[in-house]
Order: C-alpha cells, then structure tokens, then sequence
C-alpha cells in the first residue's frame, strides 16, 4: 500500500477537502503531499486542492511559532531533550544561515517555496524562530513561500497528469 493510500484511507471518514488539509498540516509532507492527494487520488479540482493545502499547510505556522519556545523550555531540562535542540538548532542554522543571513526575508521565502523534503512552512517557521523574526514579519513570507511551493507542485502535478494521458 502506498503512502497516498495510506494518508487516504487513514483519514476516510472526513470530507476530501479536509483530508486534504490536515495531510497539508503534516510535517515533512505538508503542501507537496497533499496537492497531489487531493487532484490525483481524490478527484478534486486542482483549484480546490490548491486552496485547501495552502490553508492546511499555513495552520501549524501560528502554533509553532508561539509554543516552541514554552515546548523547548520544558524539555531542555533533561539532557537528551537539551542535547536534541542543541543538534537540531545547529543543523538548521548551518543549512539556513548563509540564506537568511545573505538574504533576509528573500531567503526565507525562497527556503519555503522549495517543495522539497524537510523545507516548506514547517521547518520555515522554525528557521524564523531560531533567527529571532518576530511572528509579525515572518508570517507573510512564510504565506508567500508556501504560495509559490503550491504554484510549482500545481504546475507539476497538472503537467504530469497531462502527460499520464497522453
């Protein structure tokens, strides 16, 4: 069974526009996975598949932002917890920095508009958190990102199911 199949048939009891959405609201997966889950598996009109894992995919943004730092609080006081964050923090800064750095919000956009794995809103916002954007600055270029990501995963899935049938 196919991860599609899976994410699907787990969620079977909402409506299509909902699986959509909170497959969107999945990390790692997020936009890139449930565009396609939407238009190709459960028939849905591209449009209506755009707009339901956009709004998926920017949910979590808010939630991340302002609990991350009571979360990473409570948990640095234990050790494996502290020394978790200490690795994760370096490994996002050493692959973010140079771009945010370089390029500010530019950076940030063009980091969450790649739709591919472990960048999109998610790790995004992260990379706000840890450089310090307020909440306030970072949340329309992260929107703006995941716009962009939805463009590119549209055009490619619409051109690839295009090609399917010819």
């Amino acid at each position: 069974m196919s991860v599609t199949s899976s994410l699907v048939e787990l969620f079977s009891w909402l409506p299509d526009e909902l699986i959509v959405t909170v497959i969107s609201m999945l990390p790692i997966v997020e936009l890139r996975g449930a565009l396609p889950v939407g238009y190709l598996a459960l028939n849905m009109p591209l449009p209506n598949s755009f707009a339901f894992s956009i709004l998926g995919n920017l949910i979590p943004v808010p939630l991340i932002f302002y609990l991350l730092k009571p979360i990473e609080k409570f948990l640095r006081t234990w050790k494996r917890w502290d020394r978790f964050f200490d690795k994760l923090y370096q490994k996002t800064r050493a692959r973010a920095s140079g771009k945010i750095e370089r390029y500010k919000e530019l950076g940030l956009i063009l980091f969450v508009a790649i739709p591919l794995p472990v960048t999109g809103a998610w790790t995004g916002t992260l990379i706000a958190y840890l450089f310090g954007l307020s909440f306030k600055k970072s949340f329309p270029v992260i929107a703006l990102g995941v716009l962009i990501a939805g463009g590119i995963v549209s055009a490619l899935v619409y051109t690839g199911k295009f090609l399917w049938v010819l």
